[in-house]
């Protein structure tokens, strides 16, 4: 019998994230830091709210686009925070961000299409790039520079099949940020060479002393870009799988037909609940803020204690250590302290090459597991 499968989709790696999780799940004491996920339950006025659509029976397909207060809510919840003007017709409410950013890049590229991304980086953007056809180029960031995008690096990667730029700030897995001075700093050279950007800002509500700033919200750059996000970080609803995409009318008539034939719509009760979310939700967000806030500054006062080099992460809930002093590949480092301690960390390559000699450490969980944890990497060292 014939082999079946897809050559193409052969060739795409399996999750390096799912993969230690995968065996965690196996271990009975084992101390998981290695699932981006809160460890908070979703407020229950926003829970409320979809168990109430429920028993009113508002379990009924909504348009594909979402419902039309739901768009409106996003809208002005993006306004008011970053001052990013799209309309409720230029808006899609997903299954959660990870479907924006594949439908996004389906509707843009044409064979032979080149995508840049920047490493390390969360773990879809390049396969998801590679089965919509495209050729992927990687720009390796730096350590010393915080992992931010700096002009050069961008201008140094650019060809004439050069079209679409996928940024991912706050970062996943590095907890990096670019400011406002930073962005203005790339936004001629992708204006210049005619990109589109695809910006994935899912952790925009969780930076640490500086406000974030959208793209999209720079001169020039709303006409040319496509804004993911999405409701699982900021308002801990990962289960409620409910995301959107904002892009210009021309692109967004491409991604509905995608959503259309793949999805149909979001799920109902998740999307009335998303609008009690936006409406009343950010007393919420402050206080995850808070205590994220908290156990950022308790891992990097360990790491220095521990002679763990990192850098400050001023957004999302991780940490990316530094673990190449140890003679071991990421990967080594992660299965050996897995194996000798039962703590889950992610080696690094997991979000690409140019994350070895790192791993990724979540916070998103409770600080009596953090300090658990710390207290088992700190035994797993001394034997190193």
């Amino acid at each position: 019998m014939r082999d079946f499968t897809s050559d193409k989709i052969k060739t795409v790696k399996p999750s390096g994230i799912r993969k230690f999780f995968d065996i965690a799940n196996t271990i009975e004491d084992c101390i998981s830091l290695g699932v981006g996920e809160p460890d908070f339950d979703t407020p229950w006025h926003i829970a409320y709210v979809g168990i109430e659509a429920i028993q009113d029976g508002k379990t009924f397909y909504t348009s594909n686009q979402g419902l039309q207060e739901l768009r409106e809510e996003i809208v002005k919840w993006n306004k008011r925070k970053y001052d990013i003007d799209y309309l409720p017709e230029e808006t899609l409410v997903t299954i959660g961000g990870s479907e924006a950013i594949d439908i996004a890049l389906r509707a843009c590229i044409n064979p032979g299409d080149e995508v840049i991304i920047l490493e390390p980086n969360y773990v879809c953007y390049e396969p998801d790039a590679i089965m919509a056809g495209a050729n992927v180029k990687t720009i390796k960031l730096k350590n010393e520079n915080e992992f931010k995008l700096t002009p050069e690096e961008l201008k140094d990667v650019i060809t004439d099949k050069s079209k679409i730029l996928i940024m991912n700030y706050p970062n996943n897995p590095t907890g990096g940020i670019m400011t406002k001075e930073d962005l203005e700093k790339i936004v001629p050279i992708i204006i210049e060479n005619d990109l589109l950007v695809i910006t994935d800002e899912i952790y925009s509500e969780l930076t640490y002393d500086w406000k974030h700033c959208s793209i999209a919200s720079l001169p020039g750059m709303k006409e040319r870009t496509i804004t993911v996000s999405g409701f699982s970080k900021t308002y801990a609803m990962t289960g409620w799988r409910l995301g959107y995409a904002m892009a210009p009318l021309q692109i967004m008539e491409q991604m509905k037909k995608i959503h259309q034939y793949t999805i149909m719509a979001a799920p109902t009760p998740s999307q009335y609940a998303g609008i009690e979310a936006l409406q009343n939700g950010d007393k919420d967000i402050n206080i995850m803020r808070e205590e994220y806030n908290r156990r950022r500054r308790y891992l990097l006062s360990e790491f220095n204690r521990l002679g763990l080099p990192c850098f400050e992460p001023r957004g999302a809930f991780y940490t990316f250590p530094y673990i190449g002093k140890y003679g071991m590949s990421s990967e080594e480092f992660a299965t050996k302290l897995l194996e000798q301690e039962h703590v889950v960390v992610v080696p690094g390559t997991a979000f690409g090459e140019s994350g070895e000699g790192f791993v990724r450490i979540s916070y998103a969980y409770s600080l009596e597991s953090l300090k658990e944890a710390i207290s088992r990497i700190e035994k797993f060292l001394n034997t190193l």
